[in-house]
């Protein structure tokens, strides 16, 4: 009866299911050299575990960022982080409005800028301004604010006053929405071109891999 063989991965120690094991005559020669570095006594006939291969695919990765910038920003840094846990980095824009924190003034700005820029508000403000021009000219000189209406312009210019820092205030906070949703997608973007970077090098390797097998046979 044919012995069970164990296969065990060169960088823990720790045995391996046959659905960890990656053989390491499979491993890019980037990576590979890159575990060599740290491993010299690394074969290339043994195997290393899923885990282990990610972390050193991050490892390069990292290598590949700092070939523009020595230093890398912290949107870099979790972009890397996502390769070592292979988990998602996107997040639906949702998730992002969640994360804000956002205080009574905020909130408060938000519905007034709302209200102020719907239809609502500007019928609303249109009757108003009929109704106050049509009763003073109505009353003549027993109007509360007779023509010029001057007491009706400093009204205006009251809300107009107070209108404009609100709306400023709720489109600082757009564009903070906006700027996150940016930072968002270059993440996603950037891990994408480096997965693809990685995915032509992959590739590549097969096609040799099955070229050296064909011409061996």
């Amino acid at each position: 009866m044919q012995e069970k063989v164990i296969k065990v991965c060169q960088i823990s120690g720790k045995p391996l299911k046959p659905k960890e094991a990656m053989p390491a005559d499979w491993i890019r020669e980037p990576i590979l050299n890159l575990i060599k570095n740290h491993y010299p006594n690394f074969k290339e006939d043994g195997y290393v575990s899923i885990t282990e291969l990610n972390n050193f695919q991050a490892r390069y990765a990292e290598h590949l960022l700092k070939l523009d910038n020595p230093t890398l920003t912290k949107n870099e840094q979790e972009v890397i982080q996502s390769f070592e846990s292979n988990q998602f980095l996107s997040k639906s824009p949702g998730e992002l409005d969640e994360e804000e924190e956002v205080n009574f003034n905020q909130r408060l700005a938000d519905k007034i800028a709302s209200f102020g820029g719907s239809w609502k508000f500007i019928l609303s403000f249109a009757f108003m301004c009929i109704a106050w021009i049509g009763f003073n000219l109505y009353k003549g000189d027993k109007g509360f604010d007779i023509y010029p209406f001057i007491l009706l312009n400093l009204v205006l210019s009251c809300i107009a006053a107070l209108q404009a820092p609100l709306i400023m205030m709720s489109q600082n906070r757009k564009e903070e929405k906006d700027r996150r949703r940016s930072v968002n997608d270059y993440r996603i973007n950037l891990k994408a071109e480096l997965e693809i970077k990685q995915l032509h090098e992959k590739v590549d390797l097969l096609m040799i891999k099955l070229f050296e097998k064909n011409t061996s046979d």
